[in-house]
C-alpha cells in the first residue's frame, strides 16, 4: 500500500482540545507574545459542542487568566446565593448544616454557568487575539520525530466504513507540528492515554479513577425557581450498590440543571447508572421541583476522580497534559474548570520561557513543577482522601473522615497522611454470580425517560458513512467472556445505548455496537472489564451538539 503523504503546517504550539485548558493556555501565549503561532483544533462541530460540565464555576482560573473578565460580557452572571447538602433516604432527606463543613466547600462567591457557553466566549477572546481555532478538526493520531511528540494528524475523513481503509473520497488530512503539543482533550482522551502508555507516565501514581456524569437541563415552573440555588445530595437511590450523588444548579430562565454522578469503581455489574439517575428523579425532593416542568437537554461524560494520588507525570518530550486530561478534578467540591484554566496558562508560561530560551520539543518541567506546588496542587492535596474513604469504607466514613481530614489539611497536616487507591474501576467489577439483577421502574415519559428518547435530547451525529470509531481489540470476548462472566455491562454502563446483546431466534447472541449513539463520555473504554473497547475520534465533528450544557 502506498504511504500516505499529507500536507504540513508548523506552529509553536499545537494544543488539542477547546476545552477551559485548552482556549486558557491559547490565550496566555498570545498575552505573552502576540507573535507565536498558535492553533486550536476541536473535534465537536464548533467550540462548546462537546462541553458538559455541571457547573459551579470557581472565578479564580479566569481571575488569574483575565482579571477584567467581568468587563468583557462574559456568560458568567448567576451568583451562588443558596448552598444545600442532603442526605436522601427513599422518601425523605436529612440536611446535612453548612457550618460543620471546611471553607473551601463554600460555593458563595462561585457561580452557575454552562461551559459550553464559557468555551465559546474563551473562543472569542483567543481569536481576538488572532489565535486560529479549528472546529471539526479531530486529531486522530500523534506525531513522533524521534522520542518526542511533533505534532498530530488531524481532519482525516473517508475511509471506507467496513475495511477503514482509505475510500473514494479519502482526505488524508493533515500534519500540524508544533515545537510544543499540549493536549487538552478532556477526560481519558485518546491521544492522552495514547502518551501515557508510551511515556510511562503512570508509574509511581495510583490508577485514574472515573465517576460517570450524566446531567439533564430543565424548565420549571417559574414558582419553584430560585437563582442562584445550589443543592448536592447523596445517598438514595445508590443504597449499598454504588457510591455518588446529584446535583441541582438553578440558573437563568427558570432553568435548572440536574445532574447524577454514579462512580464507576461499583462491582454490581447489573448496575445500571443511567436508569439510576432516573429513578433519583422521583424521589419526593426532586419530583416536587420537577413536576409541570419540561427536559430540554441531555448529555453525559466521563469525570477524573483520582485526585492528588491519581495525577500522572504531565510532561513528555514535546508534549504537556493539560486540564482533565492529566485528571485536577477536587472531587468533593465537583469542580475541575479552575484548575483547567490554571493548568493551561501554566503550561502556556512554561512553554513560552522555553521558546525564549531557543528550546523545543523537550520536556517543560517547570509547567509540572507549578502544578504539584502551586495553587492547583494546594487544592487537590487538601482534599486527596476523601475519594478513596468513599470508596474503601463507604459514604459515612467519608463524610465524617474526609470532612476531619479537609479542616485538617486547612491547617497544614492530614491524620491520614496519604491514602492510596487500589485497583482500577475496570477490576473493580464483580461476576455476575455474585450479584442479584436490579429491577427497574420502567420510565414514566414525564420526570424519567428512556436513553433512545433522552438521546435525542443531546442532539448527537454521527456520519454513517465511517467506520466504528468504538472498537473492539478481540470481537469474540462481549459474548464468550463478558456476557457469562459479567452479564455484559456495557448494556447498562453506557449512558447513551450504544451497545446491545442482541438474541435471534435459534443463533447466538450478536454484539451490536450502535456508534451513531456515542455521546463521547468514554465510560466503555474505562469501565469495560475486559478492557476490550478502544474509544477512538470519530471524523471531526461528530458527536454531541450541546448548545447550554
Amino acid at each position: 500500500m502506498a504511504k500516505t503523504v499529507r500536507e504540513s503546517m508548523e506552529y509553536d504550539v499545537v494544543i488539542v482540545g477547546a476545552g477551559p485548558a485548552g482556549l486558557s493556555a491559547a490565550i496566555r501565549l498570545k498575552q505573552l507574545n502576540a507573535n507565536l503561532s498558535v492553533v486550536v483544533l476541536e473535534k465537536g462541530s464548533e467550540v462548546g459542542a462537546h462541553i458538559l460540565s455541571g457547573a459551579v464555576l470557581d472565578p479564580s482560573g479566569l481571575d488569574a487568566l483575565m482579571p477584567d473578565w467581568r468587563d468583557r460580557d462574559a456568560p458568567i452572571q448567576t451568583k451562588v446565593v443558596e448552598d444545600n447538602f442532603y442526605i436522601l433516604g427513599p422518601a425523605g432527606q436529612i440536611r446535612i448544616p453548612n457550618w460543620p463543613m471546611p471553607p473551601l466547600m463554600n460555593n458563595h462567591g462561585n457561580y452557575i454557568v454552562s461551559m459550553a457557553n464559557v468555551c465559546r466566549w474563551m473562543a472569542r477572546q483567543a481569536e481576538d487575539l488572532n489565535v486560529e481555532i479549528f472546529p471539526g478538526m479531530a486529531a486522530s493520531q500523534i506525531v513522533y520525530e524521534g522520542n518526542r511528540v511533533k505534532g498530530v494528524i488531524a481532519g482525516e475523513f473517508g475511509r471506507n466504513p467496513k475495511t477503514g481503509e482509505p475510500g473514494p473520497n479519502y482526505e488524508p488530512g493533515m500534519e500540524l507540528h508544533g515545537k510544543y503539543v499540549f493536549l487538552s482533550e478532556g477526560v481519558h482522551g485518546s491521544l492522552s492515554k495514547e502518551v501515557i502508555a508510551k511515556y510511562d507516565l503512570s508509574k509511581d501514581h495510583c490508577p485514574q479513577k472515573f465517576g460517570l456524569g450524566m446531567k439533564e437541563i430543565w424548565e420549571i415552573d417559574p414558582a419553584k425557581h430560585k437563582l442562584g440555588t445550589v443543592t448536592h445530595t447523596m445517598g438514595w437511590p445508590l443504597g449499598s450498590n454504588a457510591s455518588g450523588g446529584s446535583f441541582i444548579y438553578h440558573l437563568e430562565n427558570n432553568q435548572v440543571y440536574v445532574g447524577f454522578v454514579v462512580h464507576l469503581n461499583y462491582e454490581n455489574p447489573y448496575l445500571y447508572p443511567y436508569m439510576e439517575f432516573q429513578r433519583f428523579k422521583h424521589h419526593p425532593m426532586v419530583s416536587d421541583l420537577l413536576q409541570g416542568g419540561k427536559r430540554i437537554a441531555y448529555g453525559a461524560r466521563a469525570i477524573s476522580e483520582g485526585g492528588w494520588q491519581s495525577i500522572p507525570k504531565m510532561v513528555a518530550p514535546g508534549v504537556a497534559l493539560l486540564g482533565c486530561s492529566a485528571g485536577l478534578v477536587n472531587v468533593p467540591r465537583i469542580k475541575g474548570n479552575h484548575n483547567a484554566m490554571l493548568s493551561g496558562k501554566a503550561a502556556a508560561e512554561a512553554a513560552y520561557a522555553a521558546l525564549q530560551a531557543g528550546r523545543m520539543g523537550d520536556e517543560l518541567t517547570d509547567y509540572e513543577t507549578k502544578v504539584r506546588a502551586g495553587a492547583i496542587g494546594q487544592d487537590l492535596k487538601k482534599v486527596r482522601n476523601v475519594k478513596p474513604l468513599w470508596s474503601q469504607y463507604g459514604l459515612i466514613a467519608s463524610l465524617i473522615g474526609g470532612g476531619i481530614d479537609m479542616w485538617t489539611n486547612t491547617l497544614g497536616f492530614s491524620l491520614f497522611g496519604t491514602i492510596k487507591h487500589d485497583k482500577s474501576d475496570a477490576a473493580a467489577t464483580g461476576l455476575a454470580e455474585n450479584h442479584k439483577p436490579i429491577d427497574y421502574p420502567k420510565p414514566d415519559g414525564k420526570l424519567s425517560f428512556d436513553r433512545l428518547t433522552n438521546i435525542a435530547f443531546s442532539f448527537t451525529n454521527h456520519d454513517d458513512n465511517q467506520p466504528a470509531h468504538l472498537k473492539l481489540r478481540n470481537a469474540s470476548i462481549p459474548i464468550e467472556i463478558n456476557l457469562p462472566k459479567y452479564a455484559e455491562p456495557a448494556q447498562r454502563y453506557c449512558p447513551a445505548g450504544v451497545y446491545e446483546v442482541v438474541s435471534e431466534e435459534d443463533k447466538k447472541p450478536r454484539f451490536v455496537i450502535n456508534f451513531q449513539n456515542c455521546v463521547h463520555c468514554k465510560t466503555c473504554d474505562i469501565k469495560d472489564p475486559s478492557q476490550n473497547i478502544l474509544w477512538t475520534t470519530p471524523q471531526g465533528g461528530g458527536g454531541p451538539n450541546y448548545s447550554n450544557m
